[in-house]
């Protein structure tokens, strides 16, 4: 290896998954970091590390570079990792840009030119408009012409963002306005495609390597159908019940090989329940599911990319790749998949990962103590397995899930425990839509009442041992105020509880007799099962508890004084973002569910409903403003 020194354009999980393999092969690393990450586990983790503008800011990357003498700049996925300026800007700089070249991205970046492109490839495209007009009466002609349902795309981006199913014309407009919105925010660039939506479709992928001497190679293909607002949640490689890998991987070959591909890229198809594929887009970078890949070939992606940006020929031939067993990813988010999955921050008061071995991975960028902030991406870990076989596989990502704990924020972790446990992946019935037709299935409502007996009984253990640590150090430890059995003169011996969660107030009565505690909720009776097992962190005021993947926070309210609710007919933020579009004014009646404003957060657009009929009494922001988490947005009367 050449290469002395690369600097790692990137962040979090990414950052270090590139650093340990740098680190291997005797390649010193320097991590680039923004004010939220000054503190962050990648920049710990590197040899040398710098402050950047920002992760989007290219001349602070370069000068960085430069300063430190780094050779190569590996992008990482997101960011600069799919920007041909970027890659041509470390080519003048005399930088190797560890990636394809600045007209492969060019060519795969704009989506409606890469399918002409392919369709002179010959690769097969799913019917649709991939051209230049964006008239909006027009593309709504276009729609109709390929026939309800469709799905509208930005030309110029990925991972879900801006995408739109359409099922019939009449809300055709409004999902076209809101695509094109959301494409802009994303990707500074409002063009979109339309394709024929395909109602039951499979989300397949072929990994590809090429190199400088024109050789190209694919690495077998990845199941990523596993979806939730149109991101990937669940990946897995190869891809079960899937006759048609070969036709697939040459189509992918030829693909990359049209655009005179070089490094590692991920060529992704869309295909049937009857096995029939059809090109999606090209994504020229290394994927976040990479690891599946890995696990079945025993390769080192990362390795693979450096040594071809050094100018060397590919590892291995296409007949000396192996193929062993099969692996599976889930993704470790901070979000709440009771709330239509939206991202949840807060800070990392626990946290624990199964043990890591030759069959389970964890990639993560965060640590115990650690924040998920609003500013980058809420994923906290990608967990991956390995097994002789998918059921061998499918075994080991339930018993890895069940060892996860994580304490502090809402989490998917419970969630992906019941996918992982469901009918439908099990026996892999897979396509698109498996997430939303189980929903009743894969997201239900978790009683709140054990969490609650289950604090009462942490808040009186934390404070027996606060009472007797005071007891020991004034000197008498028989001392009665160093009691908390709730003992009253001429009154029953009880202690009062008020736990708030969110703006709910719930009292809980401890009751203490010959028998032992008898726990009371809203006036009834509650048995806590002694085979509940829970772990509680107690931080200031607030109880932390998980039980089986789901995790609830707790306030604890002082009883001798009041907290009045927040005002009736107010409604908050969730989470802090930009306000980009307001539908109401004061005055106006609104319905139930009646849409007030649309609130982009972490890259993702969340519509504001009316909770009941009502009129608006207030807006309190306009599209443009920033709002921070329970900022109040719209009165309602």
């Amino acid at each position: 290896m050449a290469f002395q020194k690369i600097l790692i354009a990137n962040r979090g999980e990414i950052a270090c998954r590139v650093m340990r393999t740098a680190r291997r092969l005797g390649v010193r690393s320097v991590a680039v970091f923004s004010d939220a990450d000054r503190n962050a586990l990648h920049v710990r983790s590197a040899d040398e590390a710098a402050q950047i503008d920002s992760y989007l800011s290219i001349d602070s990357i370069l000068a960085v570079a430069r300063a430190t003498g780094a050779e190569a700049i590996h992008p990482g996925y997101g960011f600069l990792a799919e920007n041909e300026d970027f890659a041509a800007a470390c080519a003048r700089a005399g930088v190797v840009f560890i990636g394809p070249t600045p007209e492969a991205i060019a060519a795969m970046g704009d989506k409606s030119a890469a399918k002409r492109l392919m369709e002179k490839a010959k690769v097969p495209l799913v019917p649709g408009y991939h051209g230049e007009n964006q008239d909006a009466a027009f593309l709504e002609k276009e729609a109709a012409k390929i026939g309800f349902p469709v799905l509208i795309k930005p030309s110029a981006g990925g991972g879900g963002k801006g995408m739109r199913i359409v099922r019939d014309q009449k809300s055709f407009p409004e999902n076209l306005e809101g695509a094109k919105r959301e494409a802009k925010s994303a990707f500074g660039d409002d063009r979109v495609l339309i394709e024929r939506y395909l109602e039951r479709p499979r989300h397949i992928e072929m990994q590809v390597f090429g190199d400088s001497h024109g050789n190209v190679v694919h690495l077998f293909e990845r199941d990523c159908s596993v979806q939730r607002r149109h991101q990937k949640v669940l990946e897995e490689a190869p891809a079960p019940n899937f006759q048609k890998r070969n036709q697939m991987a040459l189509a992918a070959v030829a693909a990359a090989k049209a655009i005179g591909y070089r490094g590692a890229g991920t060529v992704e198809f869309i295909a049937e329940q009857d096995g029939r594929f059809y090109f999606m887009e090209m994504n020229t970078r290394l994927q976040v599911e990479h690891p599946v890949t890995e696990m079945i070939t025993g390769l080192d992606l990362v390795e693979w990319q450096l040594r071809i940006a050094d100018g060397e020929k590919l590892p291995l031939s296409q007949k000396e790749i192996p193929l062993n067993g099969h692996a599976i990813e889930a993704r470790i988010y901070a979000e709440d998949p009771r709330r239509d999955f939206l991202p949840a921050t807060g800070r990392l008061l626990h946290l624990v990962f199964p043990v890591q071995g030759r069959d389970v991975r964890v990639d993560t960028g965060v640590e115990e103590g650690g924040e998920i902030t609003p500013w980058y991406d809420p994923m906290i870990a990608k967990l991956v397995v390995h097994g002789e076989d998918r059921a061998a596989a499918l075994e080991r990502l339930r018993g890895a899930l069940a060892a996860v704990e994580i304490i502090g924020l809402t989490t998917n972790v419970e969630f992906l425990r019941r996918v992982a446990a469901s009918r439908a992946f099990s026996s892999a019935e897979l396509d698109t839509g498996l997430i939303e037709r189980n929903r009743a299935e894969l997201i239900t409502d978790v009683p709140l009442e054990p969490f609650l007996a289950a604090a009462a009984e942490a808040e009186l253990a934390h404070e027996e041992a606060e009472a007797r640590r005071l007891g020991a150090a004034t000197g008498d430890p028989h001392s009665p105020w160093g009691r908390v059995d709730g003992w009253q003169l001429n009154a029953e011996a009880h202690h009062d509880f008020v736990f708030r969660e969110g703006d709910a107030a719930h009292a809980v009565r401890v009751r203490f007799g010959d028998t032992g505690l008898r726990m009371f909720i809203a006036d009834r009776e509650y048995r806590l099962s002694r085979d509940a097992k829970f772990r509680a962190v107690r931080d200031g005021s607030d109880w932390h508890l998980l039980r089986d993947g789901v995790y609830r926070r707790l306030s604890l309210k002082s009883e001798l004084v009041g907290g009045a609710a927040e005002a009736a007919g107010s409604l908050t933020a969730p989470m802090p973002g930009r306000i980009v579009k307001v539908m109401t004014q004061p005055g106006a009646k609104v319905a139930k569910g009646e849409a007030l404003l649309i609130l982009e957060a972490m890259k993702m657009e969340h519509t504001i409903t009316a909770p009941a009929e009502g009129t608006v009494k207030t807006v309190h922001y306009a599209a443009g403003e920033q709002v921070l988490e329970g900022a109040e947005l719209v009165t309602l009367e």
